[in-house]
């Protein structure tokens, strides 16, 4: 994707470490981003041997917001060693952060955490989606707008997909859902935070597919072939204890 014109370099003179990568988030990623959307960006950064044995330690996390030209940004990066800690629990969001077609910079660092992902994806991720879903729906009921509908069925169907396979797919327009979600998403580019589009389904209708998506990602997740727990945690280890001596 094209980010703004300056957006990187303005994020590259604030941010305090070097980083090993930085990918776009959100809207963008799943496949539905308006015109007047955030850029989320997401990444891992390094800290320097002296903050991290010293009595000084360094941020773990990086967060930072800024209005650039009209467009907000939205900017978080964990330590190398808070982002390995996440990739070992049940937590898609840095799954989908590091595997993220949209990389705005990268390393060799990136590329070995790409490659240990395999190994750390296991049956237990379907409850993240699960929740989020669960969330995301009654948000949706709060607020009747289009965007957290379609979070819904994003995460649904990106656990759906990852149970079934063991791949990390985030962009809704790429995965198998019901036909209408196709007019939802040109909705949705049209208003960020707009509501149902005159000719959306009835509620009712997006319930029953809703509970019924829900349960066909229990169904995937009780008879995946994936693991329980993740097998790369030395892998992790090795990865980070290597970075930080060089």
């Amino acid at each position: 994707m094209n980010l703004p014109e300056g957006m990187i370099d303005r994020f590259g003179a604030d941010h305090p470490y070097p980083r090993a990568f930085v990918t776009v988030s959100g809207a963008h990623l799943y496949g539905f981003p308006s015109a007047d959307s955030d850029v989320d960006l997401r990444g891992v950064h390094l800290l320097p041997l002296e903050e991290i044995v010293g009595l000084e330690t360094g941020d773990e996390t990086v967060t930072m917001m800024w209005d650039h030209a009209g467009v907000e940004a939205d900017a978080v990066t964990h330590d190398l060693a808070k982002f390995c800690t996440l990739l070992l629990r049940r937590n898609g969001y840095v799954l989908e952060q590091v595997m993220s077609p949209l990389v705005v910079a990268t390393s060799p660092v990136h590329d070995e955490l790409k490659a240990l992902v395999p190994g750390l994806i296991t049956s237990n991720h379907a409850h993240h989606y699960l929740g989020f879903a669960r969330s995301q729906w009654k948000l949706f009921e709060k607020s009747g707008e289009l965007k957290p509908l379609l979070y819904t069925f994003r995460v649904l169907l990106t656990g759906i997909h990852l149970m079934r396979t063991g791949e990390v797919e985030a962009d809704l327009t790429r995965l198998a859902g019901p036909s209408y979600l196709l007019g939802l998403i040109e909705a949705k580019r049209a208003a960020e935070h707009g509501a149902l589009p005159d000719d959306a389904p009835d509620t009712s209708l997006l319930q029953d597919d809703v509970a019924a998506l829900t349960a066909r990602l229990e169904d995937e997740r009780d008879r995946s072939d994936l693991p329980e727990f993740p097998s790369g945690h030395r892998a992790l280890h090795d990865l980070v204890v290597r970075t930080r001596l060089r």
